[in-house]
């Protein structure tokens, strides 16, 4: 199956072809009237406009449909044929045909498959050998003349063509690693998706437990871990909504919680669901650091913006943390599940916090349209 490379050639060569037929058309007329004898010029006259007409009409044709080489070696045919009656070949004017069977031959190989494309020129060639013959002048020097640059155009469009082979090879080994790669990125990111999963649920819930932050006979334990077992089993993928309401994906997460959170949103904020997504789940990490780290259980979460560009702002008044260069990098749960998922869908996560001051991250997000 030819490549694009190779598909883009072949109509560029019938097109060239076609515009060098054309192009040479208007001199070897002007040779064919010039060299034309008195009583003869009509007949000449009506040839190469026979020529023109044809050449013409097959460049027409040619945007639309395929006209056969074989059409135009007929029409070649009569064309060399006719010089008996034009007086061509008895006048020794037989240059114009030479010519105009030269630039046939070599523009052929440029849009045919090799062995058309040469059996085309030998028929030509043959048959101008037979006029010249009849008419006692010596054919070989032009038809070999004609074999010559027929199987130079050859040549030189096999090389060209093998070059397009090879751009297709290419393109598609290049196409081939490229979609390699984004499996590779896609199964990454959802390991890496499923690992911020898991270190947001499950293993935030069993180290609180571990720790002892859970006291004894607390109802919302079992729900909870229920509900952290249902969120590791969506995310394993499965086909996705276009938008998602992050104001609603903010309010499940809060409900879920064990702070009492204060939260300052719009109605509604509709959004691309991976955008969502990751909000959602930056805002639950930072909660989930303000219960185990910051000793209250109070937090703020305020949202601005629209489904453009937005602002969400998440504060306690906690006992904060000296926020040092690299810190983040050092934190799993900063560095994956709030500075890489805003990082993965184009936005950014600042955080601000002092010994006995509190914390407060900033999330923004701006739409690339």
């Amino acid at each position: 199956m030819a490549g694009e490379a190779v598909r883009l050639l072949d109509g560029f060569g019938r097109r060239y072809a076609v515009a060098v037929r054309v192009a040479t058309l208007p001199p070897i007329g002007a040779v064919a009237l010039l060299q034309a004898s008195g009583g003869k010029f009509t007949a000449t006259a009506l040839a190469v406009a026979v020529a023109v007409i044809w050449t013409c009409a097959q460049g027409w044709l040619g945007r639309t449909t395929t006209v056969p080489v074989a059409l135009d070696v007929a029409v070649l045919l009569g064309l060399c044929v006719s010089s008996f009656w034009t007086g061509a070949v008895e006048d020794g004017n037989t240059a114009w045909l030479r010519l105009l069977v030269t630039f046939a031959c070599v523009t052929w190989q440029w849009y045919t498959a090799p062995l058309p494309g040469i059996v085309a020129a030998l028929v030509t060639g043959g048959s101008m050998l037979v006029v010249f013959a009849v008419a006692g002048q010596n054919p070989t020097s032009s038809l070999v003349w004609v074999l010559v640059m027929a199987g130079m155009s050859r040549a030189a469009w096999t090389v060209v063509v093998r070059a397009a082979e090879r751009a297709d090879r290419m393109g598609a080994e290049a196409e081939r690693a490229r979609r390699e790669a984004a499996v590779v990125a896609a199964v990454r990111a959802e390991e890496r998706e499923l690992a911020n999963s898991l270190h947001d649920t499950a293993a935030t819930t069993l180290l609180m437990v571990g720790t002892g932050q859970v006291p004894a006979g607390a109802g919302w334990l079992a729900p909870q871990a229920r509900r952290d077992l249902a969120r590791l089993r969506s995310s394993g993928g499965g086909r996705r909504p276009e938008q998602a309401d992050l104001v609603d994906l903010l309010r499940a997460g809060l409900d879920a919680g064990h702070l009492t959170v204060e939260l300052d949103a719009p109605r509604t904020l509709p959004l691309p669901f991976d955008v969502a997504g990751a909000i959602t789940g930056a805002v639950g990490e930072a909660l989930n650091n303000v219960r185990r780290h910051a000793g209250t259980d109070r937090a703020q979460v305020r949202l601005h913006g629209d489904p453009s560009a937005l602002r969400v702002e998440i504060s306690d008044d906690g006992k904060g943390f000296a926020v040092t260069e690299g810190a983040s990098a050092a934190r799993r749960g900063l560095r994956e599940s709030v500075h890489g998922r805003m990082e993965r869908v184009g936005g950014k996560a600042t955080i601000i916090s002092a010994e006995g001051a509190g914390t407060v991250v900033w999330l923004e997000w701006r739409s690339d349209e």
